[in-house]
């Protein structure tokens, strides 16, 4: 990468400070576009959904899995649900979604508590054999009593496939009933996994991040305190990769962390470390051991971190110093935190990051820990909150009396909670995937570049007024 004026080198810049020049692109297509990592962690696709509570749990990182990305559990999360999570995620379809199972004693009022867990947003009646029997949708509860029992519910035979079935000729059953789920079976013709149509086509379009045993992958964070029994139960269930993360990463316990998790494990595991904002604080843990370096500090929609410390660093020049050290390395960066839109993401790439984490992006969706909430309105919601905030704080210390709870919230820094709406076009991960990656082979394209080395090699990048990022916004005048 380098800047069209060498002046703005040394120049402190926000992604909405930056943009990307045009180049001559020889390919034909963007579906010739490789969006594969140089080096990666089984991910096909250069993206990792952060380590937040109220973001990264299990249908977070089983569907995700699938799409090529990668997520990482939160370190606040206990052992014993971190534990129950991974074992469903290593036991879960790298093609086929899990289906919300009702029977026939399930009240309309159970089914709608339950069907927005999921994207495909469909709940699937089964008799005792786990047969399918019907499959609902929200629509097919109107005008009914929320505690009218499924069973009594007068609704067609559900279509269903087997499980051998491939993607063409399941878009092409569904096309023809004029459905968009459907449940598969096994040879007893019970229910085992559920496709949608949008699935099928991108089950042709993106590979699933697998483990070495071609299971979907995840992987953890790790407080870089006390994290070894953690660390070791966590390595028996097959995770290779620890994200060992705390705010301020240029510390000496850090570097202990690293060096101690490097003890543990040897090169079985990827480390990655972070957080930081300069090439002397990268430089120092991947000396350490580290293998990746997390960059951020105050960037995230969350984040309000440099406002109460002053501390912190306009994320593109962060991530781009950083990862000109990191490349002396042989490694590479993260980029974490501030990327809103695909184009945030895209100038985290072309500045030399490898991976980009996000987060908030994915709090207002079916698939984020939350529960579905509604405001005065009636439109959903989730709850979204920083790491370090009030209720983090509180949820993390629970155990604690309420004097040294007290102190313990003394250090909050960022904001406690904020609604996060489920919005059209982005209420499911599958519809921010498709958008995020299209996104960026246009912009490959645009730079002419066929992979992502080449594309950090050949982004040149300007700087621009607010005045040229607006005029870079849709800003149309539209009648309400």
């Amino acid at each position: 990468m380098k800047f069209n004026n060498p002046w703005y080198e040394n120049e402190e810049l926000a992604y909405e400070d930056v943009f990307l020049f045009q180049n001559y692109f020889e390919g034909k297509s963007r579906l010739e576009i490789d969006v594969h990592p140089e080096i990666s962690l089984n991910t096909h696709i250069p993206i990792v959904v952060a380590n937040m509570n109220a973001v990264a749990g299990k249908r977070m990182a089983e569907t995700m899995a699938r799409y090529g990305w990668l997520v990482v559990l939160p370190q606040d999360m206990d052992t014993d649900t971190m534990k129950r999570i991974i074992l469903h995620i290593k036991g879960a379809n790298v093609s086929y979604d899990t289906p919300i199972i009702v029977e026939a004693d399930d009240t309309i009022r159970d089914a709608l508590g339950l069907m927005y867990k999921r994207a495909h947003q469909c709940v699937i009646l089964v008799d005792k054999n786990k047969k399918p029997i019907s499959l609902f949708k929200p629509k097919d509860f109107y005008g009914y009593d929320q505690f009218t029992l499924l069973g009594n519910l007068l609704k067609g035979a559900a279509i269903v496939a087997e499980d051998w079935i491939s993607d063409e000729d399941a878009f092409m059953l569904m096309e023809k009933h004029g459905v968009g789920v459907l449940p598969i079976v096994n040879k007893k013709w019970s229910l085992i996994w559920i496709l949608t149509k949008k699935q099928t086509i991108r089950n042709s379009i993106y590979q699933p991040t697998l483990d070495t045993e071609w299971r979907l992958d995840v992987t953890v964070a790790l407080w870089i305190n006390n994290f070894e029994e953690k660390a070791k139960i966590m390595f028996d269930l097959g995770v290779r990769t620890f994200v060992l993360d705390t705010a301020h990463g240029y510390q000496k316990n850090m570097i202990d962390a690293i060096k101690k998790c490097r003890k543990l494990f040897g090169d079985k595991v990827k480390i990655v470390a972070g957080n930081v904002i300069t090439a002397e604080a990268t430089k120092a843990l991947l000396e350490a051991g580290a293998d990746w370096v997390k960059v951020g500090i105050g960037p995230g929609a969350m984040c309000t971190t440099r406002i109460k410390t002053g501390v912190g660093r306009p994320q593109f020049t962060a991530v781009y110093k950083c990862a000109q050290e990191a490349k002396k390395h042989g490694w590479f960066v993260w980029a974490d935190g501030g990327i809103k839109e695909p184009r945030d993401m895209i100038l985290a790439l072309a500045a030399g990051a490898n991976h980009a984490m996000l987060g908030t992006i994915f709090a207002g969706t079916y698939e984020s820990v939350g529960d579905i909430k509604y405001d005065e309105q009636g439109n959903m919601y989730k709850e979204n909150y920083g790491m370090a905030s009030k209720k983090a704080v509180f949820l993390r210390n629970q155990g604690l009396s309420k004097f040294e709870l007290a102190r313990k919230q003394m250090f909050r820094e960022w904001i406690s909670t904020s609604k996060i709406y489920l919005k059209e076009g982005r209420a499911s991960v599958g519809d921010i995937v498709d958008e995020f990656i299209a996104g960026l082979r246009s912009a490959m394209t645009y730079v002419g570049a066929a992979n992502l080395s080449e594309f950090h090699e050949k982004a040149i990048i300007g700087v621009q007024t607010q005045a040229g990022f607006v005029e870079g916004t849709p800003h149309g005048r539209v009648k309400k």
